[in-house]
């Protein structure tokens, strides 16, 4: 079986539409949770209808990609009235696969398990923690958002008893790909990867790598180029006052 590496961006995979016609772009996808959130807030304040300017401003992109992102969903709104924020909501969410429970277990149950098992927005969103597990016999037994922490050696059963099929690795580097190979060869095809390393999965297996130091990192390149400018516009600055 071939394996391959989970690409920079942290994405494996490709995109497919859920009514089974052509593939829809990985941009649009990564776009698509963020619509949601967006529709959802919306439908909390009760507005029936929203322009495709007033949803593009709120998502953070222009409009013209905003329609061309949801003309993929075969949603064009109405001209002059908008989109419907509660059909817009069911459609989204059925592209993403939102419309169905999806059984999620967590390996790993040190500081960063914990809130990931805490996290009450899984839930809202049609993701059910199945289980918790970890391998330190002073965490298995734990409660932990009223699961008990098991033993990993039971990860086998637990995939099986709960048709799970989404895996988050929140361990340590040097056990998660062991961690991953076990979550593949019990059928598990998507992976949520926290562990600062890369995976090597099989053709079929999605993997999604969130890496916060990166992230960290990115925003401190940012903010000390911005000082850099900063600083020769402060020294002009005092020069002038100088004069």
């Amino acid at each position: 079986m071939s394996r391959r590496a989970v690409s920079a961006n942290g994405r494996s995979g490709h995109g497919s539409s859920a009514n089974g016609g052509p593939g829809i772009p990985e941009a649009t996808i990564a776009r698509l949770p963020v619509y949601l959130r967006v529709l959802y807030a919306f439908a909390e304040q009760d507005i029936p209808t929203v322009s495709s300017e007033e949803l593009a401003a709120a998502a953070g992109v222009n409009s013209a990609k905003l329609r061309k992102d949801l003309s993929h969903l075969g949603s064009y709104g109405t001209r002059g009235v908008g989109y419907d924020v509660e059909y817009l909501v069911y459609q989204v969410s059925r592209e993403l696969g939102l419309t169905q429970d999806w059984p999620v277990v967590i390996v790993g149950a040190g500081n960063l398990g914990r809130a990931l098992a805490n996290y009450g927005g899984f839930a809202s969103r049609g993701f059910r923690i199945a289980a918790v597990l970890d391998s330190d016999p002073q965490v298995v037994g734990t409660q932990i958002a009223g699961h008990g922490v098991l033993d990993v050696e039971q990860m086998e059963q637990v995939v099986a008893r709960h048709r799970v099929s989404i895996g988050v690795i929140a361990t340590p580097a040097g056990t998660a790909q062991a961690v991953c190979d076990r979550l593949v060869a019990t059928g598990v095809t998507s992976i949520l990867n926290f562990a600062p390393v890369v995976l090597n999965v099989p053709a079929g297996v999605d993997v999604r790598k969130v890496d916060l130091s990166i992230e960290l990192q990115i925003l401190a390149f940012h903010a000390q180029r911005r000082s850099v400018v900063r600083v020769p516009q402060d020294a002009q600055a005092a020069q002038a006052v100088g004069r």
